[in-house]
């Protein structure tokens, strides 16, 4: 079943991780989608392996609010309207556990992609999907926009402030028949994580699954991408103002209380 047969999606941060895979399963579900990102040649790259019929690939840094402008403005007249807004564009700065060793700059920068940009994001979809009374927000967030110590102070503080975006503007745009909604998945195999941690692939999941609650399976991104599809389709037509949590359950974990330790033959 095609779950966005004739809807129209933008995707930034789509050249990569959850919104390549996001790009591609949306593509598979009916739905036409402008990928758009900085890594030019691995967003091409994307649209080539979806194909030109159903696909563009529009360069953008989401903390220019041209290029969000523009990507807008370019899905509208390539396809005639915009259904989706998948704001996925994100980065983790240096991985440095002390406040003290922490740089400024670094803070600043992840503050700009992580939250301005999905501001900018929102904003300019609101300014086509309000005419239209019609669509669907979706931002990537974290299980880091509900507990502490999963990330740096700028990645937390910023999934943070894009769940608080998610519920303001879901509560401004439901007038107009608009969905805002976020995803909060717990870590998985992406350059973002693998450049973060050091380690990649198998190496990479071994760890997350060590530390996982969720024994027996593994979190990768067509999993998160799923959810995002979920909130996109008219099957989520009545949720709103929502953070949907992809983490097998670590979120509401304390990893200190062991009561419920089974046997190992059980």
């Amino acid at each position: 079943m095609c779950r966005l047969e004739g809807k129209i999606a933008l995707i930034t941060g789509g050249a990569s991780g959850i919104g390549e895979c996001t790009a591609k399963l949306f593509a598979e579900h009916g739905a036409k989608v402008v990928v758009a990102d900085v890594q030019d040649q691995l967003g091409q790259a994307v649209c080539e392996s979806i194909g030109s019929s159903n696909s563009i690939y529009v360069h953008c840094d989401v903390t220019n609010e041209e290029h969000i402008k523009n990507a807008v403005d370019t899905a509208v007249k390539t396809y005639g309207k915009l259904d989706i807004m998948f704001c996925n564009a994100g980065i983790m700065d240096p991985n440095r556990p002390r406040i003290v060793d922490n740089e400024k700059v670094d803070f600043e920068r992840v503050i700009s992609i992580n939250v301005t940009g999905v501001f900018l994001s929102m904003k300019h979809a609101a300014r086509v999907m309000v005419p239209a009374r019609a669509g669907s927000i979706i931002s990537t967030a974290s299980v880091a926009s509900h507990i502490g110590g999963m990330a740096s102070h700028a990645y937390c503080c910023a999934k943070h402030a894009v769940v608080g975006l998610t519920k303001n503007l879901a509560v401004e745009l439901g007038q107009f028949g608009i969905r805002v909604n976020c995803l909060s998945p717990y870590a998985m195999d992406t350059p973002l994580v693998t450049r973060f941690v050091g380690i990649e692939g198998e190496a990479l999941e071994n760890v997350t699954h060590q530390l996982a609650n969720l024994k027996g399976v593994t979190l990768r991104t067509d999993d998160v991408a799923k959810a995002a599809l979920f909130l996109a389709s008219d099957e989520a037509k009545y949720i709103s103002g929502h953070n949907l949590f992809i983490d097998g359950g670590y979120g509401i974990v304390n990893p200190s209380f062991n009561m419920f330790k089974y046997p190992e033959n059980v």
